[in-house]
């Protein structure tokens, strides 16, 4: 029972995280692992997805209600996010990313600093591109970070968030919705992945999503009613634990 009650209050504190800026696998992976050490990782992380999916879901919507996106250029997105998610998660099962872990930290420590310099990064929206040019653009930005989500994953939702802050000139908020509805897109590839092949813990998992919608509905209202600003300290926030995770897992265990 009282591990059932903390894996709940991982789920709440990882979907209220995920539903700012993306990285509630930073809390919501290692509690599964940690309980149920003799599961096979696969199942673990198939539960994970399907816990996390509607956490996810829940908070694109609510953003969306208040946040203006482009369809035309979203949709496309989503779908090449989609296909390139499953592709990933189809090629690790056959490549191990052996290299991929190692170079992540770098690669988090060149965002942290970027957006800690840059001040006023993301505290406007000013939109760079239009039309097809865009389309393109997001689709490229979907396809290869949903392919590495699929492949690998840690901070797949910072990295849409960054990238469409950096190239397409959008603010906090609004590339946190952007990348709420990509995030969907990767995992409900890697979930019908998972499903398919059986590893998923259907009962745990159900108990963890109705926790992680809760958080996420929190974590919503807080990152709409305080904006860009409170979204750009979590962001911060989480890629230094990311770094931290990452490099541990890479360099130490």
């Amino acid at each position: 029972m009282m591990d059932m009650l903390l894996l709940g209050l991982a789920a709440f504190f990882a979907g209220f995280v995920d539903s700012i800026v993306g990285g509630g696998g930073l809390v919501q992976v290692p509690a599964l692992f940690s309980f149920f050490p003799g599961t096979p990782p696969a199942t673990l992380l198939g539960t994970n997805k399907f816990a996390g999916v509607w956490g996810t879901t829940v908070a694109a919507r609510n953003y969306l209600r208040q946040v203006k996106v482009r369809w035309a250029m979203l949709v496309p997105a989503a779908a090449m996010a989609f296909l390139f998610s499953f592709g990933g998660a189809y090629l690790v099962t056959h490549i191990p990313p052996t290299h991929l872990r190692k170079a992540l930290p770098f690669v988090l420590v060149a965002v942290a600093i970027y957006t800690f310099k840059k001040k006023d990064f993301g505290s406007a929206d000013r939109p760079l591109f239009s039309g097809n040019k865009e389309i393109w653009l997001a689709m490229l930005v979907g396809a290869g970070i949903g392919f590495y989500d699929g492949f690998f994953g840690p901070g797949t939702g910072s990295f849409f968030m960054f990238l469409f802050v950096r190239f397409f000139g959008y603010d906090f908020l609004r590339a946190s919705a952007v990348a709420k509805v990509l995030n969907v897109a990767c995992n409900a590839a890697a979930l019908s992945w998972f499903g398919f092949s059986g590893h998923v813990l259907w009962m745990l998992g159900g108990l963890m999503a109705v926790c992680g919608i809760g958080g996420s509905l929190l974590g919503t209202h807080l990152a709409i009613k305080h904006g860009t600003g409170f979204v750009r300290k979590m962001f911060l926030f989480v890629v230094i634990c990311l770094i931290c995770k990452t490099s541990y897992d890479g360099f130490l265990r």
